[in-house]
């Protein structure tokens, strides 16, 4: 026993360097990419653009929001409405828009007892209703923070594109919950957004997305994930992009903002809805994005070990180390909150950097049990 104590100094260097080379690794290779983004318009022809909206019991959202986008400036596009069932004054509100912007169309789904379904239906529905090849999408709770939008998201197409990913973030209000969501909400930027741009495209978010009806069509819609809750954004993207199909929509004028959760217990039951997609991410993608947050519980595990099985002169090293990665941190999160115009997060983002795998795997477990709760209940 005494044998395998004198190793474990060795053990905490070991694994505390290896996982502060991953980090590293990531803020270099991925994170920088946001972080150092350029945009470039194109200067291709500004194609008609259908807008799909998918609404259930949204009637407020809709009378706010609904005309930030039917008011974008843009030459040529639609807005479709899917009314998913709604049992507020949704289709009133639709009907009284309708009355002065003829840009609007809305359909009706009705609910059938016997045949329950998700968003992927509603979705599908806007899609197929759309007259136009290219497809925006975006959620009822959200709204375009300029009328420049749909002009950023077709300049982003191009002529090899088939997929823009855009950042949707959260408005800023009072309270440390609103400070996680946001802050989560930028952290998921900088993976889907970095790894796009480094040719390793994954997921997207409904609320700011944006891809062709034909390619669409060809992947059969959601036919593979259909029974899923989520993943009319992510799982779609995940199936669909590849290094040369995809592009990203980033500067202050392409920006979605989105009504936030205002309870812990919403923003977990959201969470747990939107991680129960990840299983059916490619293997890699997983890999990848595993690695990142083991690199970073390791890290701090590590580093916390090291104050009490080192001695003085090499904790003194790790501490510098552990500074550079700060530092790198605090660098690529500032430069991101600029691009993506986030404020009064950076003092806060070392103490979410480790709170979020906490909280992902709280969520990972009580999805877990949840599974566990559903297959042993009686019959």
């Amino acid at each position: 026993m005494q044998d395998l104590i004198q190793y474990v100094p060795i053990v905490v260097i070991v694994v505390f360097f290896f996982a502060l080379a991953i980090q590293l690794f990531y803020y270099s290779f991925f994170y920088t990419r946001l972080a150092f983004h350029k945009h470039k318009s194109s200067e291709n022809e500004r194609e008609p653009l259908s807008v799909i909206i998918c609404a259930k019991n949204e009637a407020e959202h809709l009378q706010q929001f609904l005309p930030l986008v039917l008011e974008q400036d843009y030459p040529e596009f639609e807005v479709v409405v899917v009314n998913d069932c709604s049992s507020d004054d949704t289709e009133m509100v639709l009907a009284q828009l309708k009355m002065k912007y003829e840009k609007l169309r809305y359909t009706n789904i009705v609910e059938d007892s016997k045949f329950k379904h998700n968003k992927k239906l509603a979705v599908t529905v806007g899609v197929k209703a759309a007259k136009y090849e290219h497809i925006v999408l975006t959620d009822a709770d959200c709204y375009p923070t300029s009328r420049d939008w749909l002009l950023g998201i077709q300049q982003s197409f191009g002529w090899t594109k088939e997929i823009v990913v855009g950042y949707g973030g959260y408005e800023e209000r009072k309270g440390f919950l609103n400070k996680i969501i946001r802050y989560d909400s930028l952290n998921v930027a900088l993976n889907f957004i970095g790894f796009a741009k480094a040719g390793v495209p994954y997921m997207g978010v409904g609320r700011n997305l944006a891809y062709k009806k034909s390619t669409f069509f060809r992947n059969k819609g959601f036919a593979t994930n259909y029974e899923l809750a989520s993943g009319d954004d992510d799982l779609f993207v995940n199936e669909t992009a590849s290094k040369h199909n995809v592009a990203v929509t980033l500067n202050d004028k392409n920006i979605i903002r989105s009504v936030p959760k205002e309870t812990f217990r919403d923003y977990f039951l959201q969470k747990r809805r939107h991680i129960t997609t990840a299983k059916r991410y490619l293997y890699k993608h997983q890999v990848l994005l595993g690695l990142e947050l083991v690199s970073r519980l390791l890290l701090y595990v590590s580093f916390a070990a090291a104050m009490f099985v080192l001695s003085q002169p090499l904790v003194w090293y790790l501490l510098a180390a552990f500074s550079l990665r700060l530092i790198v941190q605090l660098t690529i999160v500032k430069l991101s909150m600029i691009k993506l115009n986030e404020k009064n997060l950076l003092l806060y983002s070392p103490i979410f950097d480790l709170c979020m795998p906490i909280i992902l795997f709280m969520v990972y477990i009580s999805n877990l049990l949840d599974v566990y709760r559903r297959k042993n209940r009686w019959k």
